[in-house]
């Protein structure tokens, strides 16, 4: 097992100091800094993405060939962190704590540490971890005019304008699948420069309400939809992705149920619990999601829309796609046109 001892002075340092620690390469483009790890420690990469106010945005997929624990000395630099697991698994403790915690895939951690505390952070021999880490510096964050931290319950807003680090705080999120398709879509932005600065910006804003959203619940007691088990709920997600990916396919209730091994009934509790819509609901809601990505970036008549999709009436496709967007498949496509023709 090895002990990496990381003591940054700001986020920029951070990524240094990983480099100095497990070797790598570092390259810049547009305000994104990108540590490519290859060797005998580890395989992957570390991106970190600053933005204004004190937010800044580390991105980790790493496989490391040895157990490693980071040990995070915080010194003057000790952000505020909000931690999602989107593949493999890690743990964590306080300097303080002879146990270290389990944070497993799909689940979210929030932590801050007295100014003197130590954090450990321990990633398991020859698993891929994938995790996505906001880190806020509270001091600068607070002069964000719309930074309105009323609506928070007592121990967050504490927390958040703990600006001194006096406090010690840890959150260990429930199971949250939800969360996952937000930080897959901020992983895989594929815009450049400023726009795509600017739209990560609003995801990790979106992540960062997601975080404080998961803490109220679980703080409130609302818990995981009873008839299903985590394993489970991770069933419900890959089918969902799956259809999210093929929306053109004939699914049933009564495939879906034998492909996954869950009775009809979990599986309309775990697609009611996850994306607020019954199967068939999120099937038609994928395809004309699908339908409107095609009449806005192909040329694709509105027939051969309807085909791709897996629509088999023209009329009812019309007829669902203008209650769900308030216009029809032809007024959407018009309305594209001269925008395209302007750009």
């Amino acid at each position: 097992m090895k002990e990496i001892l990381i003591s940054a002075n700001s986020s920029e340092n951070v990524i240094d100091q990983f480099k100095y620690k497990i070797g790598g390469e570092i390259s810049e483009d547009w305000g994104e800094t990108v540590l490519t790890v290859n060797n005998n420690i580890a395989r992957g990469s570390i991106r970190i993405i600053h933005f204004d106010f004190g937010i800044h945005l580390l991105i980790q997929k790493m496989t490391y060939f040895e157990d490693v624990i980071f040990k995070v000395d915080p010194s003057d630099y000790n952000p505020l962190r909000f931690i999602y697991c989107l593949k493999g698994e890690f743990l964590h403790k306080f300097g303080i704590h002879k146990e270290e915690k389990l944070v497993e895939q799909f689940q979210s951690l929030i932590f801050s540490n007295k100014s003197e505390g130590v954090n450990y952070l321990h990633y398991k021999k020859d698993v891929e971890v994938e995790t996505n880490i906001i880190q806020i510096e509270r001091k600068e964050f607070l002069q964000k005019k719309t930074a309105k931290l009323s609506s928070l319950n007592k121990q967050l807003k504490e927390i958040f304008t703990d600006t001194n680090h006096e406090n010690r705080f840890v959150h260990h999120g429930m199971l949250n699948l939800k969360m996952a398709d937000f930080v897959e879509e901020l992983h895989e932005t594929k815009t450049k420069n400023m726009t795509r600065i600017l739209k990560m910006e609003a995801k990790v804003y979106e992540i960062i309400s997601m975080h404080i959203q998961e803490y109220s619940k679980q703080t409130k007691g609302v818990p995981l939809p009873t008839s299903l088990v985590k394993s489970e709920l991770k069933k419900v997600r890959k089918l969902g992705e799956k259809i999210k990916a093929s929306p053109s396919v004939d699914y049933n209730l009564e495939d879906l149920s034998a492909e996954s091994g869950l009775s009809q009934a979990k599986l309309q509790d775990g697609f009611k619990f996850l994306y607020t819509k019954t199967v068939t609901e999120y099937i038609r809601h994928i395809r004309l999601e699908s339908a409107r990505h095609l009449l806005r970036t192909t040329d694709l008549n509105i027939s051969q829309v309807v085909y791709t999709i897996g629509f088999t009436s023209r009329s009812y496709f019309s007829k669902i796609f203008k209650e769900k967007y308030g216009v029809t498949p032809n007024q959407f496509k018009k309305q594209i046109i001269p925008k395209v023709m302007v750009a």
